[in-house]
């Protein structure tokens, strides 16, 4: 099967791609090399490469000229950078997703758009995980932005047929994750004795999800998921606290490098899905957050500082000076 990897040089997307690759897949990338997209993630990979925007239809059709599928990892993602500038989120992440289902539409292609936990919105203690049917409540910019690209698959599944699937990952870890994320800049500034800066008081709850996991649940959908449905792909939670400390054994780094700092606007304070759906369709997670899948994560990062340590500077502490460097004042 010949299939179309948007965002395929990112993190996720570039799991994807080398995963379908190895089972002698023809995987052509579309990445418009933002920050976040590396190049340098598919050196092993066997694929076809174009550099351009998802929001574009001409680069659409021609990266998606006798492919059988698209698989939509292209957006923009961080909820912090949302905040600073919402405006190219709602181009890629709305805009970018309509231009790829009118090229479905019109080209017969089955398509999976790749979303997140984040649509649901804040879910309190003790309350009963997401299911697919659960009503959408963004909090942030970039979770209202991909809220937008769902809707957009609905509606064109419902108006025009389109043989289209939604997947709704949690918050995913692994190795080559760009360092603004919450596990691998943490990680990293762990081995560079830089602060460890918590948002509030740092009892939010995440669910962590193998990128690995995430990739065969986004495999199983695309070859198996009935058309016009929704799978929620769900992680183990725990809460960021828990993870700061684990983060601090694994490290040896020094516990007064945690920094509770100012909170994010609009922080939800717990995301929490049931994949009963997907577990119906075979899928089951093969990685443990606590059993190896963090201690794997952080030996990825202590071994590859060629990868994250360029990454780390120009464009990036840019940002990180702007997002940071008042919180962090003493």
């Amino acid at each position: 099967m010949r299939i179309l990897v948007t965002g395929g040089a990112g993190f996720i997307g570039s799991h994807f791609a080398r995963r379908l690759a190895a089972q002698g897949e023809e995987v052509v990338v579309l990445d418009r090399l933002t920050y976040a997209g590396n190049r340098a993630n598919l050196e092993d990979v066997a694929h076809e490469f174009h550099q351009g925007d998802i929001a574009d239809p001409r680069a659409v059709a021609e990266a998606a000229a006798g492919c059988e599928a698209i698989v939509n990892f292209a957006a923009e993602s961080h909820v912090d950078r949302s905040i600073l500038g919402p405006a190219e989120f709602i181009r890629t992440d709305v805009m970018g997703a309509q231009v790829l289902l009118e090229h479905a539409r019109h080209n017969k292609l089955r398509m999976v758009h790749v979303s997140t936990d984040e649509v649901y919105g804040d879910v309190p203690l003790g309350a009963p995980a997401c299911t697919e049917e659960s009503p959408l409540r963004p909090s942030s910019p970039y979770s209202a932005s991909k809220a937008g690209g769902d809707l957009q698959v609905v509606a064109y599944v419902r108006t025009f047929g389109v043989d289209a699937l939604i997947t709704r990952g949690a918050n995913t870890y692994g190795s080559h994750q760009y360092p603004e994320k919450f596990l691998p800049l943490f990680i990293t500034n762990a081995f560079d004795g830089q602060p460890l800066p918590v948002y509030g008081d740092g009892r939010q709850r995440r669910e962590w999800l193998h990128v690995e996991d995430h990739c065969a649940a986004i495999e199983l959908v695309l070859r198996a998921g009935a058309s016009g449905e929704i799978y929620n792909v769900s992680g183990q939670e725990r809460e960021n606290m828990d993870v700061v400390r684990r983060i601090l054994d694994l490290t040896g780094a020094n516990p007064d490098l945690v920094q509770h700092v100012a909170d994010r606007p609009g922080h939800d304070r717990r995301y929490a899905l049931d994949s009963s759906k997907l577990r119906a369709l075979g899928w089951s997670p093969k990685h443990s957050f606590d059993g190896g899948g963090l201690e794997e994560t952080v030996a990825w990062y202590r071994g590859h500082r060629e990868w994250w340590e360029p990454l780390k500077s120009g464009e990036y502490r840019a940002y990180y000076e702007q997002q940071y460097a008042a919180r962090l004042s003493p």
